[in-house]
């Protein structure tokens, strides 16, 4: 039961809202357009605020409901697990070979899901680093580094996962960081498309 729980909440990421919005929408492949990742930053340059604001909420709500099935028929434990399982499916979808989001947005309904007040925390910050500074992957990277630390007050589990979700996060902004750095970065009001 604990392996189908698991690859149910792999199976939930694989669901790309990105990726179905733009076939949708537009007829397109998302991750054709833009800085070719599936997620909702990328949506909202390609297809505007409507567009990016579902994306938000589908990923998240996927995040969500991985933790909800895997709390309903197992443990605490197998929520987290779950819970790290929905981020890869978003991350890496079989179903979209392999090539899918940063998992941000789902990982926001994971933590919401686990551990309400400290994604709170995490997700206030952020958004207040992007008001700050308007890097969407600053923001987002920053948040999440925060989100182990928090978790650790809760126990070892809670620090192991929040801390394999900032290594996923960290791993899929590896190239945000780098034009971070060299100040190349894209800002959150460039090259924006509203429909």
């Amino acid at each position: 039961m604990q392996l189908l729980v698991i690859l149910v909440a792999y199976l939930l990421g694989n669901f790309s809202a990105s990726y179905i919005i733009g076939k949708l929408t537009a007829n397109i492949d998302i991750r054709n357009y833009g800085s070719g990742n599936a997620g909702t930053t990328n949506v909202m340059r390609t297809l505007g605020y409507k567009a990016a604001v579902i994306t938000l909420i589908i990923d998240c709500l996927k995040g969500v409901l991985a933790v909800y099935i895997a709390r309903r028929l197992g443990t605490e434990n197998l929520a987290l697990v779950a819970g790290v399982a929905v981020v890869l499916g978003h991350n890496w979808p079989i179903l979209l070979g392999f090539k899918g989001g940063k998992g941000i947005a789902t990982t926001i309904g994971v933590g919401l899901a686990i551990h309400t007040s400290a994604a709170l925390i995490c997700i206030v910050i952020g958004i207040i680093i992007l008001i700050l500074f308007k890097y969407v992957s600053l923001a987002a990277i920053i948040a999440i580094t925060l989100l182990p630390i928090i978790l650790a007050f809760e126990g070892r589990n809670y620090f192991l996962f929040g801390l394999i979700l900032c290594a996923l996060a960290i791993y899929r902004h590896r190239e945000n960081i780098q034009r971070l750095r060299n100040g190349t970065e894209r800002k959150i009001t460039e090259k924006l498309k509203v429909k």
